[in-house]
């Protein structure tokens, strides 16, 4: 893909979608960002499994939308009515982008896949003696939760950082009659590797378990079908959110089994998802209103069905190439460079397989001070650090217990000079391979030592910043 100027025009609403076409719609594609040595330079984001940018036409559409806004469901006028239908006609099209059955599974709203993760973890009737078994790769909100409501245990890993479905045998038998719930992700947010979860899902149904997927890292790079329930690698839960699918807006999407919601209280109450209220009691509303309580995010659902049209008209399998060529470009490159160690797989022939989500080590140099010369000096936006997935990328790092005490017990006294991590850099479907290389140039220079910056480290956060440098946000942006 060839780098473009960004539209100064709203686009045409019949406009038809292409990446190339995507890319010059971009919010902020040509934004200049200020470097250490006072130059100024096209910012480049490589941060997307973090979160994503939007897109002009996203922005257009809520803005169109916003004539029409007003609070959804129960209200006579014609703007109430109009915003209800849109925002109901918005939860369709997210339940056919699952590949979810309106008949067997309802689609919910929550804040984020985190907040999405503790509903669903609320209202399992889950004992604290159940076994929910997740793995060694996830995310904090995919373990965490679980915690508070029941045994958690772990699949193990293979050497390279894949999941051990041998491991997965061996715990659904450990666990045999125990185990409730199978909670994996759709793909890794440190190595982009994706789990083969229709298979893992068909293993734990026939061990009498249901599944839930978090999709938050899959759903904007592959597309995923719950498959009818009748099918026994189908998925009973799935959870992700719209900021990771170019609609940042504020909501997270759940999606499950429909007897799981209708049974039992919800976990929030409040207006909106009651039919009768007395003084002793509450008489709840039928589905999705029972578990949507208070007024929801509309716009947030009105952007998310907007977005996944656009995906669906430049098509995942242009989509997927596209990432993969980068993907396989930037492995390629990095190779080259003497002293940067990548964690995960590094062939650049099976990039179709996993998702750009690149996390490597500069030897010799921190993470997090390579991070900081990215920006200062380079203009480039990765992540340091875990990524909410500290256990993971120990395991990677190759951390033993005892070390990783000594930096648990530094972290205690708000020491974080020594805290383990990696570099990450992730793509959407906008960047180009022009942004791979300024990356790589930059990263050759941290590796020789060739960056110009005096770094200070703040060992409370963790962090590098330039020393007598100063940026006043107020000359960019004000509130």
């Amino acid at each position: 893909m060839t780098i473009k100027s960004s539209a100064t025009n709203p686009a045409a609403p019949d406009m038809t979608w292409t990446l190339e076409t995507l890319r010059e719609q971009l919010i902020g594609i040509d934004e200049q960002v200020p470097l250490l040595d006072g130059s100024q330079v096209t910012y480049i984001n490589f941060d997307n499994a973090a979160s994503t940018p939007t897109f002009y036409p996203v922005a257009d559409h809520l803005r169109e939308f916003l004539k029409w806004y007003s609070n959804v469901h129960r209200g006579t006028g014609f703007k109430s009515q109009l915003s209800s239908w849109v925002f109901e006609k918005a939860r369709e099209t997210i339940t056919r982008f699952v590949g979810a059955d309106e008949a067997e599974h309802v689609t919910l709203f929550t804040k984020n896949t985190t907040e999405a993760i503790n509903k669903l973890a609320n209202r399992l009737p889950l004992k604290p003696d159940d076994v929910v078994l997740t793995t060694l790769m996830e995310h904090h909100s995919n373990e965490l939760p679980w915690r508070r409501v029941a045994q958690v245990e772990h699949i193990g890993l293979e050497a390279d950082g894949t999941l051990s479905l041998a491991d997965f045998r061996k715990k659904l038998e450990k666990y045999a009659g125990r185990v409730k719930l199978v909670a994996v992700t759709g793909a890794s947010n440190v190595t982009g590797y994706i789990n083969d979860f229709h298979t893992i899902a068909a293993l734990a149904h026939a061990a009498g378990a249901r599944v839930l997927m978090d999709a938050a890292q899959l759903c904007p790079h592959r597309p995923v079908s719950m498959l009818p329930v009748s099918d026994p690698a189908h998925l009973d839960y799935l959870v992700f959110s719209a900021h990771k699918v170019y609609a940042p807006y504020g909501i997270g999407v759940l999606v499950g089994l429909r007897g799981t919601f209708e049974e039992g209280e919800p976990d929030a109450v409040g207006g909106g998802m009651v039919d009768i209220v007395n003084l002793e009691e509450a008489y709840w509303a039928d589905l999705p209103d029972k578990e949507e309580a208070g007024t929801p995010d509309i716009v947030g659902v009105v952007v998310l069905g907007k977005i996944i049209k656009i995906i669906e008209q430049i098509g995942w399998e242009v989509i997927i190439r596209h990432e993969a060529e980068l993907t396989a470009y930037a492995l390629e490159k990095l190779a080259k460079i003497e002293g940067v160690e990548i964690y995960g797989d590094t062939d650049p022939a099976t990039t179709v397989n996993r998702l750009g989500v690149i996390s490597f080590n500069i030897k010799d140099v921190p993470h997090n001070l390579a991070a900081a010369v990215l920006n200062y000096e380079g203009g480039i936006g990765v992540r340091a650090g875990c990524f909410c997935a500290h256990t993971y990328v120990k395991y990677l790092l190759k951390v033993d217990r005892v070390t990783e005490k000594q930096y648990e017990d530094e972290i205690r006294k708000r020491n974080r000079a020594n805290i383990p991590g990696t570099l990450r850099m992730s793509f959407g479907l906008y960047n180009a391979r022009e942004e791979i290389d300024r990356l790589c140039d930059m990263v050759a220079k941290i590796a020789a030592g060739e960056y110009s910056g005096t770094y200070n480290l703040d060992i409370e956060r963790g962090e590098y910043r330039p020393q007598g440098y100063h940026v006043d946000f107020n000359d960019f942006f004000q509130l």
